[in-house]
């Protein structure tokens, strides 16, 4: 259910509902938007009567939400969401591009990455300190020594870090240095961590899984805004299909469909949704043409030599074209970049 203010309805008018909310037992989720605050409420086994709540000062109107995921859909809100990673707004009129490597390897792999896409526009960093791997023998990351790492980037570059949180006992950890949390493809049900995300409050990119649906997605991302984080990003990655042109097959239509009907932002990751360096400039470009709010791009200097997904990471100078092509087509569907 949600409860809808009026656009008059002042502070304490919202602080009444929520205490009679709370006082049924239920959980208040108030959601400022551009012109009135809506409060989700969450915790009903069955359904709520809306006459405890129609009756309260600067209540406007009480709807039922039919959806599952009742924070994350356009019922609970109807304004996009823009999430602020490090002071760069994500989900607004500008389109960001999020750039790095897949693993941070050493300093110096790190640093020659970070000012290549700096100066060719990234807004963001993204580099992994922790990589879950396929096999168990496959480079694992630097960890904590890979964040210190991150954060000597930012210093220099002043670019805000994206990197991934792997598990429950590192997530503090990795809080204390990254601007936005990553939840990969793998961790993207895993329930307990989500949780824990969700109460830290940091941004948090969360990725598709290889064979989620955009339900169970949109349920993974209400797991964070039930516990109080709203600073969520989706993004979209690629699945797994019968295809083996590629790595998984990038679910474009996925964009679109997501912006209908949730308010959080939604990225495009064509590095991981391809596994070919070829082929990720022209799904780009398809990305920006479907509405998506930006891309997570993966760079490395010397990709043959790359610890980790060498084959789909952009040279440097293949990330200075694929920023031009994007500078282009962004105006076309009303974007900045």
């Amino acid at each position: 259910m949600l409860i809808v203010m009026d656009a008059a309805a002042t502070a304490e008018d919202v602080r009444r509902v929520v205490q009679t909310v709370e006082s049924l037992g239920l959980a208040a989720h108030p959601i400022p938007g551009s012109q009135r605050t809506a409060i989700g409420i969450t915790g009903n086994r069955g359904a709520v009567e809306p006459a405890a709540f129609e009756n309260l000062p600067g209540v406007a109107e009480v709807i039922p939400v039919s959806a599952p995921y009742k924070l994350v859909s356009r019922e609970a809100k109807k304004e996009n969401t823009v999430v602020s990673v490090g002071g760069v707004p994500v989900g607004g009129k500008q389109l960001v591009v999020v750039a790095g490597p897949c693993a941070i390897e050493s300093e110096a792999q790190a640093m020659e990455t970070a000012h290549a896409v700096r100066s060719a526009g990234a807004l963001l960093y993204r580099g992994g300190a922790f990589k879950p791997r396929t096999s168990p023998y496959s480079f694992q990351g630097l960890g904590e020594q890979g964040l210190k790492v991150l954060a000597k980037v930012r210093s220099e570059t002043g670019l805000p870090i994206v990197t991934e949180v792997l598990d429950t006992e590192t997530a503090e950890l990795v809080a204390e240095y990254a601007d936005c949390l990553q939840v990969g493809a793998r961790n993207m049900q895993n329930f307990s961590l989500l949780r824990r995300l969700g109460r830290l409050g940091k941004p948090v990119l969360l990725k598709r899984g290889m064979s989620a649906t955009i339900e169970e997605l949109l349920l993974c991302a209400e797991y964070l805004l039930a516990e109080g984080n709203y600073q969520v990003i989706l993004c979209e990655r690629g699945v797994r299909t019968f295809s083996d042109h590629t790595r998984n097959t990038l679910d474009l239509s996925a964009v679109p469909y997501v912006q209908r009907i949730s308010h959080l932002p939604i990225l495009v990751d064509p590095s991981h949704g391809t596994g070919k360096r070829q082929k990720v400039l022209p799904l780009s470009r398809a990305a920006v043409a479907v509405g998506a709010d930006g891309l997570l791009i993966e760079v490395h200097p010397h990709p043959e030599q790359a610890l980790s997904d060498g084959p789909q990471a952009l040279l440097p100078d293949m990330f200075v074209e694929l920023m031009r092509q994007v500078r282009q087509l962004a105006p076309v569907v009303g974007r900045e970049a």
